[in-house]
C-alpha cells in the first residue's frame, strides 16, 4: 500500500516551517532544498512546485515583525534608551530574521527584503516621532545606529557586548541614539 499523501496545503505548511527554522539558524546559502524538504519530510521538486525558487520560499517565510507601541508610548527624550531597551528582548525568532536577511543579502531578491525591513521596522516609526527640517536624515542615521547594534549582538556575536548586561546596554547605547532624536537647538 503506498503511503499516505499530505494535503497540497499542509505539504506547504510543513515546508514553510522548515525552512524558516533552518534559514534562521543556517542562513539562506547553507540552507539546501533538499535539506528543505527533508526536514518537511517531503520531496525536494515540492518545495520548487510551492514555492518556485529558494529565494521565493526564502522571501515568504522571513518577515521580521516589530511591535511599534514602544516607539509611541514613550517621551522622545527618552526613547532612545526605551528603544534599546525593547529591541535587548526581542525574541530568538525574530533574531534569526535579521541574521538570515544579513547573510542573504549578497542575493538581490534577499537585500531588497532586508531594506524595506528596515524601512518599515526602523526608519519609519522614527520619522513618525521626529519633528524638524532634518527629521528624515535623524531617523535614518538613527536606524543606521540601531541596525549596527543588532549586527554587532545578532549577526557578529561581540562577546563584550553579548555579556554586558542588557540595562546598561539600554541606558549607554541609547545615550549615543539620543542625539539624533532629540538634537539641540
Amino acid at each position: 500500500m503506498p503511503p499516505q499523501r499530505r494535503p497540497s496545503t499542509a505539504t506547504r505548511e510543513a515546508i514553510a516551517t522548515a525552512a524558516a527554522a533552518m534559514f534562521r539558524e543556517r542562513g539562506f546559502a547553507r540552507s539546501p532544498v533538499r535539506d528543505i524538504a527533508a526536514a518537511a519530510e517531503t520531496d525536494p521538486a515540492l518545495v520548487i512546485r510551492h514555492f518556485g525558487s529558494k529565494e521565493l520560499l526564502f522571501l515568504e517565510t522571513m518577515h521580521l515583525t516589530l511591535d511599534d507601541e514602544p516607539l509611541l508610548d514613550v517621551p522622545l527624550e527618552v526613547l532612545g534608551e526605551q528603544l534599546v531597551a525593547h529591541l535587548l528582548t526581542l525574541d530568538e525568532p525574530r533574531r534569526g530574521v535579521v541574521q538570515a536577511l544579513v547573510r542573504g543579502s549578497s542575493e538581490p531578491q534577499i537585500a531588497e527584503r532586508l531594506r524595506a525591513t528596515h524601512e518599515s521596522a526602523f526608519v519609519e516609526p522614527l520619522r513618525s516621532r521626529l519633528a524638524g527640517p532634518d527629521a528624515e536624515v535623524r531617523a535614518r542615521l538613527a536606524a543606521a545606529v540601531v541596525g549596527g547594534l543588532l549586527y554587532a549582538l545578532w549577526v557578529v556575536g561581540d562577546e563584550v557586548l553579548v555579556s554586558t548586561p542588557a540595562a546598561d546596554l539600554a541606558r549607554r547605547y541609547g545615550a549615543v541614539l539620543q542625539p539624533l532624536l532629540t538634537p539641540a537647538a
